[in-house]
């Protein structure tokens, strides 16, 4: 998870919400991605989808059972789809997302009955340290847009 963060801090330094995720299968990293939807202009590319995507790759099979996935954030639906239908075998997440959360906070697609493959869920891996680099992102962000409204015809 830590190796997770420091992807996290990379995308947040590019402009790209904080998520950093790691692949580990047959004792070793085979990926490690960060969100890249603006750099990318590509809705799609979560850390999550990368990281899957990666690891599919070096393994040489787009099943990655026996793989744990490490990311910052709870997963969305399209990465929790993802995950499920790649054959996962476990997500651990840092911090919860009480509004779009897909692996137990709102929707539980990783646990769903009835989908053909279920992925085993650990969060709040280093949740606070995870949850805090979300919640620095989006102050300054905050903060940068404030700024802009403060130019030539602005209201005081």
């Amino acid at each position: 998870m830590r190796m997770a963060l420091r992807l996290a801090e990379r995308a947040g330094e590019a402009g790209e919400v904080p998520v950093g995720a790691v692949v580990v299968a047959e004792g070793r990293v085979v990926a490690r991605a960060w969100n890249q939807v603006e750099l990318l202009k590509d809705g799609t590319a979560h850390a999550e989808m990368i990281a899957l995507t990666q690891a599919a790759a070096a393994l040489g099979d787009w099943r990655l059972t026996g793989a744990t996935l490490y990311v910052t954030k709870e997963p969305c639906a399209m990465c929790a789809g993802a995950m499920v239908n790649t054959r996962l075998s476990r997500v651990v997440f840092g911090c919860a997302d009480p509004r779009c959360g897909c692996a137990g906070s709102v929707l539980g697609i990783t646990d769903f009955p009835g989908m053909l493959h279920r992925v085993q869920v650990t969060g709040g891996v280093l949740g606070g340290e995870c949850l805090e680099r979300l919640r620095e992102f989006f102050r300054r962000r905050r903060q940068e847009e404030r700024g802009k409204g403060a130019g030539v015809g602005a209201a005081p």
